[in-house]
């Protein structure tokens, strides 16, 4: 693989010491403690269910289902559209409590994707919780205006439970995006895209397994995101996804577990070939790439181009336009789209076009999925209803303030910290190591107040003839990206 690596600005935050802390889990059947001062509060319960995703049989998920407890009724919306969900929406400033109770037949615990929350807050698998038992999380809103995320974070299980359906939205807004005028209500649409193989019976397969099964060693060793993000959670081997009529195993199983779990129909809110109703005025999309393992490359079907107001980061300081945007796993992006330059009845196809997947056609090759790493694929069909009516809607030109990243600040300097993903024992690693409950190196120890620059390499598994990409995400904090390059014929 060619040599690929990133620098990018992480800073510790004196916020976190001086507005928030931590509660420990209690049992399920202990009494909450006091809510004074609490803005919003909400219990949420990770359990077992049966929808129906596609005709016939009904499909066994495992879902969050909750309830508001505390605060405006339109901080809670159940479920995103199908089964997934729920959107919690929270303004900077905010006092929240979430109770997780934990009904599935094994342990979980939440991870707050993007959130900067306190360490015993963030989803740390030493925290995993077991059957019947709950977690306080109770944690002020610190992070800008932008689209987050949480799903499970116990070790070596959290990309079977994703994969299964736990996965859930946390929008934050503030005044800076309030003066903005941007969509909101029935045009703020959040869209969640995955990629799922089943069985004849309408059973999600996940690695060898599907849910009623009992787990295998290679469902437990599914890791981070179940192959992409394997390495970061003892991720081990997997099988492919692509198993419709039966199920992988043997050295398919475990090539897999190096170069992803990968599904052969494409979801959207938990729902295949999925159909968007619009009128034709402006609308605010928030993507989240849910997926185990697969990258998309977004355009629109007439090569209009996209235009990006919001990252994992939050808002923009400016709107940009693309003719198309990767999305890896767990990113977000949010889109500005104008539906009213399209005529009334159009229908269009947002879809991923077909790239080099970095992997030289080792991830093509493995368990025969029918929807390849790097495949062309229909996402999203758009249909334009009714005719425009006045002007078309302004997009502000400015869309945020935050200061300049500032290399010279880092402690560092001169010295970035290396992050090399490495590849042994048929297991993705960082510098060797892989992950370890307890322990830390100085190399992931960062002094409160300070910022440095690191360095992340992805070449190491190219050496042992493994080669795919791999995003990267830091845990309580923003970071910047300084610099990107790329081998010399410009592969990633």
């Amino acid at each position: 693989m060619n040599k690929q690596r990133r620098h990018i600005v992480v800073g510790g935050s004196v916020a976190t010491a001086a507005f928030a802390f931590g509660l420990p889990f209690v049992s399920a059947g202990d009494r909450a403690s006091d809510v004074g001062g609490i803005d919003l509060h909400i219990e949420l319960r990770a359990t077992p269910d049966r929808v129906s995703v596609r005709p016939g049989q009904p499909t066994s998920v495992w879902r969050y289902q909750g309830k508001l407890l505390r605060g405006d009724p339109g901080a809670f919306t159940p479920s995103a559209g199908g089964w997934l969900g729920p959107i919690i929406r929270a303004r900077r400033g905010q006092r929240v409590r979430i109770d997780l109770i934990n009904d599935l037949p094994e342990s979980t615990i939440i991870h707050w994707h993007g959130l900067h929350v306190p360490e015993v807050m963030d989803g740390h698998p030493r925290f995993a919780i077991e059957p019947g038992e709950r977690y306080v999380y109770e944690f002020t809103v610190l992070n800008r205006a932008g689209s987050y995320w949480f799903h499970p974070h116990p070790h070596g299980r959290t990309g079977k439970q994703v994969y299964y359906g736990l996965a859930g939205l946390f929008q934050v807004s503030d005044d800076e995006e309030d003066a903005l005028g941007l969509p909101t209500g029935a045009q703020d649409i959040s869209l969640v895209l995955q990629d799922r193989s089943f069985d004849d019976d309408n059973q999600l397969i996940y690695l060898s397994d599907r849910l009623d099964d009992p787990p295998s060693q290679s469902s437990v060793q599914g890791g981070m995101m179940g192959g992409r993000m394997g390495g970061m959670m003892g991720g081990g081997m997997m099988n492919r996804g692509g198993a419709r009529n039966g199920r992988m195993g043997g050295m398919g199983g475990m090539m897999t577990g190096m170069m992803g779990m990968f599904g052969d129909e494409i979801l959207v809110n938990g729902q295949p070939d999925a159909t968007l109703n619009v009128a034709p005025r402006a609308y605010r999309l928030r993507l989240l790439n849910a997926s185990n393992s697969r990258i998309y490359k977004l355009a629109w079907h007439d090569a209009t181009p996209l235009t990006v107001i919001g990252t994992d980061g939050g808002l923009l300081e400016a709107p940009l336009q693309r003719n198309h945007l990767m999305l890896a796993p767990a990113e977000r992006l949010d889109l500005w789209v104008d539906f009213s330059r399209w005529p009334a009845g159009s229908m269009l196809t947002l879809q991923s076009l077909a790239f080099d997947s970095g992997t030289g056609g080792m991830g093509n090759m493995v368990g025969g999925a029918a929807l390849p790493d790097g495949a062309p694929f229909k996402v999203l069909t758009v249909r334009v209803n009714g005719a425009a009516k006045g002007p078309a809607e302004a997009l502000p030109q400015r869309l945020s303030e935050f200061p300049s990243a500032d290399p010279g600040a880092a402690v560092n300097a001169l010295d970035p910290k290396v992050f090399v993903v490495t590849m042994g024992m048929m297991k993705w690693s960082i510098n060797g190591r892989g992950f370890e409950m307890l322990e830390t190196t100085p190399l992931e120890t960062v002094r409160l107040g300070t910022q440095e620059i690191w360095e992340f390499r992805n070449d190491g598994g190219a050496m042992m003839g493994m080669a795919m990409p791999h995003s990267m995400h830091v845990h309580g904090l923003q970071f910047r990206v300084l610099e990107r390059s790329f081998g010399s014929n410009g592969g990633s």
